[in-house]
């Protein structure tokens, strides 16, 4: 028998910066929901956002009109005005974009229009003397300047947000994983750790797992998470004058991954990474982290092996570079000559939840569905983080529409 207490207007499945965000929003609509947000973990923010390096991206990346391109220009500037009010540390480092041959150059200037066209504040095209005031150790023939791309903790975020969701009477359960969903006709029964839980609506944010929840509410979510461990150096502190910002490559248009690059931490750490190679569990943040289950489920889907056929190169060379230090201080090499594999130590590691269709192609942009009675967030890897408070506001004005909540 389901308590009183524990039935709900609504429960958000992910106590991520998604889900909370997404939450603040909802509550922003109607501050007399009530209102669940689930988390498996026994603390808040434990995965995707608590492994972020941290930067509140420009938009400059993503194709204009897209939902990637909107929402992170919007949630930058909510995110920065949310920490001004919250006192959250914010460094505005700045950042650049370097094309470091003639071949990188038409993706540079493709780079550049788009992030102007996202309505991105302060872009330059600079050339190499330019560069070399902004970050003197930076290789390149050309670059963008992006000085509006900042630096925060989203942990930190994610903690504010749910003191906000504390005071305005949200209940957030931790230690909650979802086992079941049951679609009751008037709304659900969710099984959970801690005990069941009836919701008239459901909004999933479970980031890593959000297609198997999915499944759960008995929607069809098109498409599989295929998680991508990146993999950091640090930089030695001795050698932190290397970097004043933050130096990025030119991304491969083909491969929604940014390449290797330098970020300084609001925490003083200078980061060297992220490599992108297929993870063996969906919280495999070490390369001996196997989950068979979850292993055998990546390997039975067609879509991963479409995949593979595709980008069988690139994937081959990023576990190379995961096992080899050499090859991956090569690469940062192409971005500064100066760094050495004296100059780093290894670092931690994050895991990206990839939806890839399938027909093997790596889902680009933001995917948000509907199902009977709920709203998933199918696909949300970065810059989710930055766009989170957008990526709120935009799934409450899908609740108005859905679930009649205005």
């Amino acid at each position: 028998m389901v308590r009183v207490s524990d039935r709900f207007d609504l429960a958000v499945v992910g106590g991520g910066i998604v889900g909370l965000a997404t939450a603040r929003a909802l509550l922003a609509d109607r501050p007399d929901l009530r209102l669940v947000v689930l988390e498996k973990e026994a603390r808040l923010a434990s995965h995707q956002t608590g492994h972020n390096s941290g930067v509140i991206h420009s938009g400059i990346y993503y194709k204009p009109g897209s939902h990637k391109a909107h929402l992170c220009v919007e949630g930058a500037r909510l995110m920065k005005a949310f920490c001004a009010e919250h006192g959250i540390r914010v460094d505005p480092i700045g950042k650049v974009i370097v094309a470091t041959s003639e071949a990188e150059l038409p993706r540079l200037q493709t780079l550049f229009e788009r992030g102007n066209a996202n309505g991105v504040e302060g872009l330059r095209l600079i050339d190499k003397n330019e560069l070399r005031e902004i970050e003197p150790h930076a290789a390149a023939i050309r670059a963008i300047h992006s000085p509006t791309t900042s630096i925060v903790d989203y942990g930190e975020v994610a903690q504010a947000i749910a003191r906000e969701l504390l005071t305005r009477g949200t209940v957030i359960r931790t230690s909650a994983r979802v086992t079941g969903i049951l679609p009751t006709g008037d709304g659900f029964d969710l099984a959970t750790a801690s005990g069941p839980i009836q919701a008239r609506h459901l909004v999933n944010c479970a980031g890593l797992y959000s297609d198997v929840v999915a499944r759960m509410a008995g929607a069809r979510p098109g498409g599989r998470i295929v998680p991508f461990r990146g993999e950091y150096y640090m930089i030695r502190p001795e050698r932190h004058d290397l970097v004043r910002g933050l130096i990025y490559p030119v991304p491969d248009p083909e491969f929604p991954f940014l390449g290797v690059h330098f970020t300084r931490t609001v925490h003083g750490e200078v980061e060297a990474g992220p490599n992108a190679v297929l993870a063996f569990a969906r919280e495999g943040y070490r390369f001996g982290r196997i989950h068979v289950r979850e292993l055998a489920g990546t390997l039975g889907y067609s879509g991963f092996w479409s995949m593979a056929r595709r980008y069988w190169r690139m994937g081959s060379y990023e576990m190379y570079r995961s096992l080899s230090k050499a090859a991956f201080v090569q690469a940062l090499q192409r971005l500064m000559p100066a760094i050495g594999p004296n100059d780093i130590t290894p670092g931690g590691a994050g895991v990206r939840a990839q939806a890839v269709a399938e027909d093997g192609s790596l889902v680009d942009d933001f995917r948000i569905a509907r199902s009977e009675g709920a709203i998933h967030v199918l696909n949300a890897p970065s810059p989710a983080a930055t766009a989170s408070l957008a990526i709120g506001g935009h799934i409450a004005g899908l609740a108005r529409e859905a679930f009649a909540l205005a």
